[in-house]
Order: C-alpha cells, then sequence, then structure tokens
C-alpha cells in the first residue's frame, strides 16, 4: 500500500458507489524541487524540506559516489544484479514490515508464469481489497499482464488480489507459492501472509532477502520492462476511456539511470523503496526500509553502486604464477593460465584482498596450447566469486623414443 492517492479513482467513480473518489488530476501530488548538494549529499532536513514543493524535478545527484553515502533508513541492502553480490548493507538481516514492496514477488510470479496473455476475472474478495486500488468492477476482465503493470505502476491491491486468486485459486495458497518461491533462493528471513503487503503480524522480510529477490526479478525482461515503464494505458470495461496509469516511483523522473522498481507504505511499515538504477550496461538494486528520505538515499546509494566499483575481468588481474607437473615432456612443469571471462564488481582497494585456489592434474605429453588442466576458483571475503577454467599457456613437445611413441598416438 502506497501514500499517493491514485488518479484511478476519478475514473472509476460513476461505476462505483461509496468510493468517496478524489476529484483531482492523474499525477504524483508529493514533489521535489531542485535540491542543492553538499559534498556528497543532502542533509535530512534539506530533503524533508523539498518535498513540501508542488513540482518534480531531476536531482542533480553526482555522477560518481566512491565512499559508501550516510542515509537515514532503518535498513538497507544494495545489490549488484548480474553478479548478486551485496555491495552495501545496514542491519540487512533485521526483521521488518515491507509494505507494498512485497508486490514484487507477486509480480515476479505473474511475469514467469506463461498465462499474461491470459484473461482474469476480477472476484468480488478482488475487489472489496482495502488501501491502494485501481477500482476493479465485479465480473471485470482484464488481461493478466495488464493486472501486472497496474500492480507495479500504481500498487493496486485489488490488482494483487486478483492475480492473486488467478494463478493459485486463493490468497491462502498463492502465499504459499511465495513462499516456496523465497526459499527457493535460499533466503530463510521471509515469510508472505498475502500477495499485496497490508500489515500482519506473520508478513515479513529483511532488506537482504528484498534485495536479493529484486535483483533476481530484475533479470526477468518482462519484469524490468513493467517496473521501469513511466506510463501505460489499460482498458475501462464500458466506458469510453481508458485507465492512464502513471508510475508512482518518482524516481524513474528524479534521477536518469533509473529503472525501477516499486514504492511501499503502511502507517507500521513507514516509507519503504526498491529501486535500481543501470548505466553502461551495469545495473544495481537497492532496498531502503523505514526511510523517511527515501528518495535522496536511493540517488546516492544507486550512484555508489554504479560507481564506487569497477566491473573488472578477474582473470585478468595480476595473479599468482598456476603449474602442472608434465609426464614423458621435455620440460617437467608447464605454466597454466585462466581462460574466460568472469566479471564481478570490486573496489579498487579489494583487488588485493582477492584469493585464489587453484585445482590442477598432471598433463601427460605432448601437451597443446590451450588444453585444459584444471580450475581455479576465486574469492573475495570469504565469499566464493566464480571459477575459470586453466589451460596450459605452451605447448610441450614429447620427450624420448616412449615420449614420441605417445605422441604419435595423440596425434
Amino acid at each position: 500500500m502506497d501514500e499517493t492517492t491514485h488518479s484511478l479513482k476519478r475514473q472509476a467513480a460513476g461505476r462505483r458507489t461509496g468510493n468517496h473518489a478524489r476529484s483531482h488530476a492523474s499525477r504524483l501530488a508529493l514533489a521535489v524541487t531542485t535540491l542543492s548538494l553538499v559534498a556528497s549529499g543532502l542533509t535530512t532536513s534539506q530533503a524533508a524540506s523539498a518535498r513540501g514543493h508542488s513540482r518534480l524535478e531531476v536531482v542533480p545527484a553526482p555522477q560518481v559516489v566512491t565512499q559508501e553515502p550516510a542515509n537515514s533508513s532503518e535498513t538497507a541492502c544494495l545489490v549488484d544484479v548480474a553478479t548478486g553480490r551485496v555491495l552495501y548493507e545496514k542491519h540487512g538481516d533485521r526483521r521488518m514490515r515491507i509494505a507494498s514492496l512485497t508486490k514484487i514477488v507477486t509480480a515476479w510470479i505473474a511475469v514467469r508464469s506463461g498465462k499474461l496473455d491470459q484473461v482474469v476475472t476480477a472476484s468480488p474478495n478482488a475487489t472489496r481489497q482495502e488501501g491502494s486500488s485501481i477500482y476493479l468492477a465485479k465480473g471485470e476482465r482484464q488481461t493478466l499482464r495488464a493486472l501486472t503493470y497496474a500492480l507495479m505502476m500504481r500498487s493496486g491491491n485489488d490488482a494483487a488480489m486478483a492475480i492473486a486468486e488467478f494463478l493459485d485459486g486463493s490468497e491462502a495458497k498463492f502465499a504459499e507459492h511465495m513462499n516456496r518461491e523465497v526459499r527457493s533462493l535460499g533466503l530463510t528471513h521471509t515469510h508472505f501472509m498475502n500477495p499485496h503487503g497490508l500489515d500482519h503480524d506473520e508478513h515479513f522480510s529483511t532488506a537482504h532477502d528484498m534485495g536479493v529477490i529484486t535483483a533476481t526479478a530484475l533479470r526477468v525482461p518482462e519484469f524490468h520492462r513493467i517496473v521501469s515503464t513511466k506510463f501505460y494505458t489499460i482498458p475501462m470495461p464500458g466506458e469510453t476511456w481508458d485507465r492512464k496509469l502513471r508510475n508512482k516511483n518518482k524516481l524513474l523522473w528524479m534521477m536518469p539511470d533509473a529503472d525501477g522498481v516499486k514504492t511501499g507504505y503502511t502507517k507500521k511499515a513507514g516509507r519503504c523503496l526498491a529501486s535500481s538504477a543501470t548505466r553502461d550496461g551495469h545495473q544495481v538494486a537497492l532496498v531502503l526500509l523505514r526511510d523517511g528520505n527515501d528518495w535522496i538515499d536511493s540517488i546516492h546509494l544507486l550512484t555508489y553502486g554504479l560507481t564506487g566499483f569497477n566491473r573488472t575481468n578477474i582473470g585478468q588481474l595480476a595473479r599468482p604464477a598456476f603449474t602442472t607437473n608434465v609426464r614423458y615432456g621435455v620440460v617437467d612443469r608447464v605454466r597454466l593460465q585462466p581462460t574466460g571471462t568472469l566479471v564481478y564488481p570490486v573496489r579498487p582497494d579489494e583487488v588485493a584482498e582477492i584469493v585464489t585456489t587453484a585445482h590442477t592434474r598432471p598433463l601427460g605429453a605432448p601437451v597443446r596450447k590451450g588444453q585444459v588442466a584444471g580450475s581455479v576458483d576465486y574469492q573475495l571475503h570469504g565469499v566464493k566469486v566464480g571459477t575459470l577454467p586453466l589451460v596450459a599457456a605452451e605447448a610441450v613437445e614429447p620427450k624420448g623414443l616412449w615420449g614420441r611413441i605417445r605422441g604419435l598416438f595423440a596425434r
């Protein structure tokens, strides 16, 4: 559930009674004027005062942030999307309410269901959901794709319930589905009770878990397409107009690199924001929970994720000499080198901390240049980064009669 009132309320007012529709036009009610930055960021008081202005502008954010920015969140997690590396974390395993960030999982399930073009019929239960809504009418028919856009752009709780009931038959069964998906990622500090995020004592997650979930979902092209969309139109059955959806995520307008993901708010959860940004093909995802300065904090942390780390081909870094034994050759050992690409985000001061562990096997001459002779594991801060093959850096000719005989059969 989010704090921004839906313009769709006005569109649906003639179709439903008792909805107390507001008359304002379809646009974001909160806005931020041009903000002056001090060093690497704004103060909380500056950002708070800016939220009272009536015009939304791009914030002149720094192009480069190389040090971890201070922020106002209770918990936070910044993740490199391609590799899953956690780039920054603040109380990442603290159990928290996550409000409408829940819908990230609902959408992630929906876009992988293979049913996006199938038609969903809104049940009476779906239309009765509290909080943020696109004001579905009982029996209204929409494609799953349209409902997923409405879910992520306008935070429709009715859309969330319609999706859940369509895919799994009931709210309870869909919640079980959500929990299975999260466990499949190896996450153990998350539990869902509903598809929308309205407060429930047994509905919770952590910044770390939601960071991993968000990064995983962003690897699905259809999910990324939806959460990066600023405007979208879905039908309003029985009316001469369509629903005009404008994304509630103000970061899409405030930061040129931003391309997602989801806002969230309840009184108990506070302000929550999952966001993402991409620059030069590199994408990072960020989750901030209970952060009253979420827009500005997100800009600085996302920029840190994009510019504070070098996307480095680990195999091309200076490395120890790898060798293995050679039988029947003119030399007893051959030099090995890693081959392939292993790109990983690394701060300049971390390069010296990368640890390698080689797993080699002896070779028999003749040895071909490029012949595989094992592998090498890379670790950083005790976490395995990845593995590359080790291959012979040069050829080794056979030695003696037996070696030459072996060489005949090896050709």
